[in-house]
């Protein structure tokens, strides 16, 4: 995780956690679309998990947390295998999300 991604972790999500706690939270990661969609997939798994393994480290039951790796299967633009796109296109599709599931 990026110093960025841990204080958005920190100031959004973890506060969440603490302020609610009995709120589930699924965590989703997806990825670009270079490379093979295996890989892929993987580097997304790893992803989500590493966010719930820092949550975790500050604090937050991993019962209360679903790590799920969806790969390069849910682009949010037009980047999936054979299009051109610009960095900052691959960009976007690489993220984090969080659902919560109930509270």
């Amino acid at each position: 995780l990026t110093s960025e991604s841990r204080r958005i972790i920190d100031n959004k999500l973890l506060k969440l956690m603490r302020d609610k706690p009995n709120i589930r939270i699924e965590l989703s990661s997806h990825t670009d679309a270079r490379g093979s969609a295996e890989a892929n997939q993987s580097l997304s798994q790893a992803r989500a998990e590493s966010v719930v393994n820092y949550l975790v480290s500050r604090g937050v039951q991993r019962s209360r947390l679903v790590a799920k790796g969806f790969g390069e299967s849910r682009p949010r633009n037009k980047c999936i295998d054979g299009v051109e796109c610009t960095e900052d296109e691959h960009h976007q599709n690489r993220r984090t999300e969080f659902r919560v599931l109930s509270n």
